[in-house]
């Protein structure tokens, strides 16, 4: 009809078509069910960054909460420690218009993991929220719950018909936190278990590292310049160093900590997504399809350095003084045994047996009650070939090393020789620093805030699959391994001062090499 707009020639609407990327995608009605609704971690992460998404806009006015665990709550109890969660950890301010929104959705389900009517009971009220607020029969289970509990939850959830992904234009998701098993071939179980009743697309590995700003950036600093690219590989990279170090320690956290130790709580996951970051190459698209498979290649490709006894280290803070006050050591701590061998401190050697990355090891180093906290990864270059200036003038001169800063004051920071001002020439190592916090104008979101969104959206990007999960046992369990043995002999971890960067046999492992650890 004359005068009419053709209807493919319509305004788009950028809110809703996600191929206008610089608009944010908007998560559609849904609702989400937190188990373990009481734990910490729900508290001061997933609760605030679900308010600070409703703020930002970003979830549908029909999104709805669902809290399940043993208390025996109102539903106005559960909206009232949500919104003391959310007054202490939110990180965007508190509006009674968003609040009062939010808090309409709000429901709280009684109940065990084990009890078939609890479950009967959860499933009534979503489809009541289906009913009432059109959540549309979009459910996120949330597993904010002990790694055993993992397969139970899952197997309920099936019997209920809650995890049903027959349903048309509705789906089922599962998110769960790590650890993902305790070895190869636990992690390779729960996968079958969960995949049983979870197609592995609506499984979601929550690994809140990979939902970091400066992570994320890592990407970019790659893949969206020239600069770097020639130099990232062997050619001119000595070694790669990823560190997650921690100035806390574990007081309390015996259950959960003592029997999985530092290199499963870290290594196997944070650290080794990292490396692959870090080592991959360029993906054809930045689909989450394609992003994982490049992943995989890596861990595919990837070792420990031969012979375990010389590149792994693994150690125990001992007590000592923390930012000036002291503190105990890990066995006095209130929940440890006297004998216990769960490592505080642990770091592993691999080589990634690619074109790109043969002959450069990669240090994966983490540990509890460490001189500060901190999260980088270092890439250090080789020492120039020939250096004209005397030794005298060019005594402070290190490797040059390019430092991507995940936390805190995430950033980059890029180290390089320059003249000190004066009539000599003197050489000595200076700092370029690119710092987020002062660059842009916007705040950087938290990282479960990215997470959440992204699985209420369906976007898997960030969040690893089977294959990578069971590839990061597969690197880590000879060190496990091997560290077994030496305790069967009578061996334990190397006790090390809080306060300090990690037992004397982590020093020693570089320095075999001739190279050092960093001291951020």
């Amino acid at each position: 009809m004359s005068g009419t707009t053709p209807p493919q020639a319509s305004a788009r609407n950028p809110l809703r078509d996600p191929a206008d990327k610089r608009m944010p995608r908007i998560a559609g009605p849904c609702a989400m069910v937190i188990f373990g609704v009481t734990g910490d971690l729900a508290r001061k992460k997933l609760m605030p960054a679900i308010y600070d998404l409703a703020h930002r806009g970003l979830l549908s006015p029909s999104f709805a909460l669902v809290g399940f665990a043993r208390r025996d709550w109102a539903d106005e109890d559960f909206a009232q420690v949500v919104r003391d969660a959310v007054a202490q950890h939110s990180r965007t301010p508190f509006e009674q218009q968003v609040w009062d929104r939010l808090a309409e959705g709000f429901r709280f389900v009684s109940g065990n993991f084990d009890d078939d009517a609890s479950y009967a009971r959860l499933a009534e009220t979503l489809h009541g929220l289906d009913a009432t607020r059109g959540t549309g029969g979009n459910h996120a289970f949330y597993l904010s719950i002990p790694p055993a509990s993992f397969p139970l939850v899952c197997e309920k959830l099936s019997s209920s018909g809650l995890a049903a992904q027959d349903k048309p234009g509705c789906w089922s998701r599962v998110v769960i936190e790590k650890p993902f098993g305790h070895d190869l071939a636990s992690a390779e179980s729960l996968n079958s278990v969960v995949n049983d009743v979870f197609p592995e697309s609506s499984v979601f590995r929550i690994d809140h590292y990979l939902g970091k700003e400066t992570v994320q950036n890592l990407l970019a600093l790659r893949f969206a310049n020239e600069l770097f690219e020639p130099v990232w590989n062997s050619n001119y990279v000595d070694h790669v160093q990823i560190t997650m170090a921690e100035d806390i320690g574990l007081g309390g956290r015996a259950g959960y900590y003592d029997g999985i130790g530092a290199a499963r709580d870290v290594i196997q996951n944070h650290l080794m997504q990292l490396m692959a970051l870090t080592a991959m190459e360029e993906p054809v698209s930045f689909s989450p399809r394609a992003l994982q498979m490049e992943k995989i290649k890596v861990l595919s490709a990837t070792q420990l350095i031969e012979p375990l006894s010389e590149n792994t280290a693994r150690g125990q803070y001992a007590a000592g003084w923390q930012g000036g006050t002291p503190v105990v050591g890990l066995l006095d701590e209130q929940g440890f045994s006297p004998t216990s061998t769960s490592e505080t401190y642990a770091a592993i050697a691999c080589e990634i047996n690619t074109r790109r990355w043969a002959g450069v090891p990669f240090y994966l180093r983490t540990g509890k009650r460490l001189g500060r906290r901190v999260t980088e990864i270092a890439l250090v270059f080789k020492r120039p070939p020939h250096m004209p200036f005397d030794a005298a003038m060019s005594t402070d001169i290190g490797q040059n090393a390019l430092v991507i800063r995940v936390q805190p004051e995430e950033g980059i920071t890029l180290r390089f020789a320059s003249k000190v001002p004066g009539h000599l020439m003197e050489v000595r190592d200076v700092n370029m620093d690119f710092s987020y916090g002062t660059a842009f104008a916007e705040e950087s979101p938290e990282a479960y805030e990215r997470l959440i969104l992204d699985v209420l959206l369906g976007e898997p990007s960030l969040f690893p699959v089977n294959k990578e999960v069971e590839l990061s046992w597969r690197i880590l369990d000879p060190a496990l391994e091997n560290w077994a043995r030496e305790d069967a002999d009578g061996g334990r971890p190397q006790p090390y001062p809080a306060g300090g960067w990690g037992p004397e046999s982590a020093d020693e492992m570089l320095a075999r090499t001739g190279r050092q650890w960093r001291r951020p």
